[in-house]
């Protein structure tokens, strides 16, 4: 359910910079998204579809980006991009990493009439 205060808040940023562009619609709403930040981008769709109703931002789709899974091998100190089901070091197979991202959110822009 925290999708829904997520909604909220991307509701509210993306009406407001319509408004300040002197937008009269939001056609999209484009977000980055890490894999571990929590964020389900097909829920965030359903609850924009409630609560954008009589909003600039009715009918808006949201586009997600996912976003890369970034980390640092403790061992061999490569950085590289990894997936979610194969954690190990693409380049000397350790499994010690440091995670360098991952819990990105971010409204990167909107779509606008």
């Amino acid at each position: 359910m925290h999708e829904l205060a997520v909604t909220q808040d991307i509701l509210e940023i993306s009406l407001k910079a319509a408004q300040e562009q002197g937008a009269s619609r939001i056609r999209a709403i484009r977000l980055s998204i890490g894999p571990f930040c929590g964020i389900v981008p097909e829920c965030i769709q359903i609850y924009l579809d409630v609560l954008a109703k009589g909003t600039a931002a009715e009918g808006a789709k949201i586009e997600a980006t996912l976003l890369p899974l970034r980390v640092r091998c403790r061992d061999c100190g490569r950085e590289s991009e990894i997936s979610r089901t194969h954690i190990a070091c693409p380049s000397c197979g350790s499994l010690r990493l440091e995670r360098l991202s991952g819990r990105e959110f971010t409204v990167e822009s909107l779509e606008v009439d």
